[in-house]
């Protein structure tokens, strides 16, 4: 068997365990691409880690701001709890709220704003998170409500 690779997931492995990526992995990229009517943007093989992570949990934080916004959550804490025990943000981080507030509202209503330009709806920033970012409120702070809609 010396010589030969093996294959798990993305990845071909050889016999000293070195992983290479697949090739076979990139026909199907590229039939989802034109599935999705979506062509290769050649930006994104340039994204740096902080990119890629930002690119993942900046819509999640957009979107826990709906949640606060609509009243279906009373205050980000329950979010940054639920965060951390519902989909494993990891706890030393705070949690979803409490890490975006390391970063800002102004900051992340920027960056959800530039790539809603090149990449459509999907990285809008709600009207809650333009509010606060525009204002300079921390996204924790309590919102004008009472009590949850559930």
């Amino acid at each position: 068997m010396a010589g030969e690779s093996s294959r798990k997931g993305f990845y071909l492995y050889d016999d000293r365990r070195k992983a290479t990526p697949d090739p076979d992995i990139h026909s199907y990229i590229e039939r989802s691409r034109q599935i999705a009517g979506v062509k290769a943007d050649p930006q994104l093989t340039k994204l740096s880690d902080k990119d890629i992570v930002e690119m993942i949990f900046l819509p999640v934080v957009n979107e826990a701001c709906c949640v606060l916004d609509e009243g279906i959550a009373v205050k980000a804490s329950d979010l940054d709890i639920a965060s951390i025990m519902g989909m494993g943000f990891p706890s030393f981080r705070g949690g979803i709220m409490f890490w975006a507030d390391s970063l800002g509202a102004k900051y992340i209503n920027t960056r959800l704003e530039e790539w809603s330009k090149t990449y459509g709806n999907f990285f809008k920033p709600s009207s809650y998170l333009a509010e606060r970012g525009a204002k300079g409120i921390p996204l924790s702070a309590p919102v004008n409500q009472a009590s949850s809609k559930l």
